[in-house]
């Protein structure tokens, strides 16, 4: 008989018993988290059946259009926090302002979660994987009404970070501070099984992941360095793998190693990626996993956000990869 797998709620209140006096709202947020992301994987799943596809027929803040699915998932995050009091502030890529939880204990509670609730969301209609990503910060004055001094600042302060695929299997990777950790969900439970614990990415890897369609619009150091990772003259890499959904091309490199890139543009110099629910969380788990994550000049978790939607070029893999990937850009 295979011996039972530790479940995602029995692994974050194993860690919990490590913190005497801790009082369980860091756990219980990590668990609604959790839930959250049960509920979007099972409307994933139902996605192709139509209820999900497809747009809303609207613009959002960000001057995309706004898709179903997108819509749904952002809604199970707000649904799951309130009136629990455990997130002062929760800020989504698909909010222009940051939301505080309906319920009196919001207002004092200790955290503010950040998140992507679907990435990749034209994706599902094609049936290829997308995902969620969160960080979670400890807030600055929980005495104090909740304010921008808690929501901007640089990946250094997350103390919990980690994302979902959407996929043939439903994947939950979650980091705490002490490494990064692969979960499974297992379709007949529904719960998430540890498969994979204190995951680490190689220093070198054989794959690059970058969107070359892109290339006119490029910095000259971009195209050199893209075109050393074509050629070969980069590390061990040897091949390109581009999926167009940041989480499963962060996954790949996060098992694999190598090289993802998203890099600003000659006239969009900050590029495309969120810095706080997608740039800043990734990098994090990057570094948890003996990884690292640049915009090009300085360590992504170094960067302190002006505003909730801030963009940032990215280069994120093995240590090995980012070093020469920055080392080329510098002209080097």
């Amino acid at each position: 008989m295979e011996p039972l797998r530790s479940t995602l709620t029995h692994h974050i209140l194993r860690d919990q018993s490590s913190f005497p006096g801790a009082r369980g709202e860091f756990s219980a947020l990590l668990v609604q988290i959790a839930s959250a992301c049960k509920i979007i994987a099972g409307e994933c799943r139902r996605a192709g059946l139509g209820s999900q596809t497809g747009s809303l027929g609207s613009v959002g803040h960000h001057g995309d259009e706004v898709k179903r699915l997108d819509t749904f998932a952002n809604e199970a995050f707000t649904h799951c926090f309130d009136h629990t009091g455990l997130a002062a502030a929760l800020v989504s890529e698909e909010m222009e302002r940051p939301y505080v939880p309906a319920g009196e204990g919001s207002a004092t509670a200790g955290y503010v979660v950040c998140f992507d609730p679907i990435d990749g969301s034209s994706n599902i209609e094609v049936d290829v994987t997308v995902g969620t990503i969160f960080s979670v910060q400890n807030r600055v004055d929980p005495s104090r009404t909740p304010s921008m001094a808690d929501l901007l600042r640089p990946g250094t302060d997350i103390i919990a970070a980690g994302y979902v695929l959407y996929g043939p299997a439903t994947v939950f990777v979650l980091a705490t501070g002490r490494g990064v950790d692969v979960f499974t969900q297992d379709p007949s439970t529904g719960d998430f099984l540890l498969t994979d614990a204190n995951r680490t990415i190689p220093a070198r890897g054989p794959a690059y992941s970058v969107n070359e369609s892109n290339s006119r619009k490029w910095t000259p150091a971009t195209r050199r360095l893209v075109e050393a990772l074509r050629d070969g003259r980069v590390g061990e890499m040897k091949t390109s793998r581009y999926v167009g959904s940041l989480v499963s091309d962060f996954h790949r490199t996060l098992l694999r190693g190598g090289l993802f890139a998203y890099p600003g543009e000659e006239e969009k110099p900050r590029g495309k990626i969120r810095l706080l629910y997608e740039a800043a969380p990734l990098g994090w788990i990057a570094e948890q996993a003996g990884g690292a994550a640049s915009d090009g000049t300085r360590s992504i978790l170094e960067i302190v956000p002006a505003e909730v939607h801030e963009r940032t070029p990215i280069f994120i893999g093995g240590t090995a990869d980012v070093a020469d990937a920055l080392r080329l850009l510098a002209g080097e």
